[in-house]
């Protein structure tokens, strides 16, 4: 079983490379920021909660991360293992974090800001189905239209100036601690993230020692790799759901969907 976290700036690549390894290593992605989409998109009154947040340009807190990321992993859905992006966002999650589970390693994607701002603006978000897309590395065949289901594509609330620069200081702020933690730990594995999608993630297997690292991306993981950060893959369908069971009773908002 392995157990990874994926962290990085928002529009490093985060779900990207996740979906990949997912494909091929049968684990569970577990996104927080998708969670919080799902939320969004369902109407829940969760989701209702981090459309605010996000319209005023900040960041879905703490203590709200935390719950939804413990609920999720407490089904136990993830027979051989997980890689979870969003999460630990401050040193008190991370020291839960470890205490609670035997991770194998932290891949941290490094990107300078001004590549992140120029990924970030570029990003479009179809107003139906919710598939991204990227206008540098992932236009739509029909300009303006989801490949999917045709819908129009909009900007997402969130991807401003303004508000990219505060979820930009608030991760260095935030970040830095939890990987000095980690690094204590002697689980950090940086990844240079400028690179196109297969070089990082060959970048990753290779630091992690995982079979096959060099050599072959599955046909699966480099279909999965070529979808945007911010689709809803089955795993973390799976967690929205989760997400909802606990609001009955996460890159959106959460400022970390990659």
């Amino acid at each position: 079983m392995r157990k990874f976290v994926i962290m990085g700036v928002q529009g490093s690549g985060k779900g990207t490379q996740s979906a990949m390894l997912s494909a091929d290593f049968d684990l569970v992605h577990i996104a927080v920021g998708d969670i919080f989409r799902w939320h969004v998109q369902n109407h829940t009154k969760l989701g209702a909660q981090v459309r605010r947040i996000m319209a005023a340009g900040e960041l879905v807190g703490d203590d709200l991360v935390e719950r939804v990321v413990r609920d999720r992993l407490e089904q136990h859905d993830w027979n051989y293992g997980f890689i979870i992006d969003g999460f630990p966002r401050n040193g008190r999650q991370a020291e839960f974090f470890l205490e609670s589970y035997d991770i194998d390693g932290v891949i941290y994607l490094d990107l300078p800001d001004s590549e992140v701002r120029r990924r970030v603006l570029s990003r479009r978000l179809c107003s139906r189905c919710g598939m991204d897309y990227n206008l540098i590395a992932h236009r739509p065949k029909a300009e303006g239209r989801c490949d999917v289901c045709g819908g129009a594509l909009v900007t997402r609330e969130d991807d401003t100036e303004e508000a990219l620069a505060a979820r930009l200081r608030d991760f260095h702020e935030k970040t830095n601690p939890v990987l000095d933690l980690f690094r204590r730990k002697e689980y950090v594995f940086v990844v240079d993230a400028r690179p196109g999608k297969e070089t990082v993630q060959r970048a990753i297997r290779e630091r992690l020692g995982l079979c096959g690292s060099a050599e072959s991306l599955s046909a699966e993981s480099m279909s999965t790799g070529s979808m945007s950060t911010g689709s809803i893959t089955t795993g973390s369908a799976n967690a929205g759901s989760a997400g909802a069971g606990s609001a009955g009773a996460g890159s959106a908002g959460a400022g970390s969907a990659g």
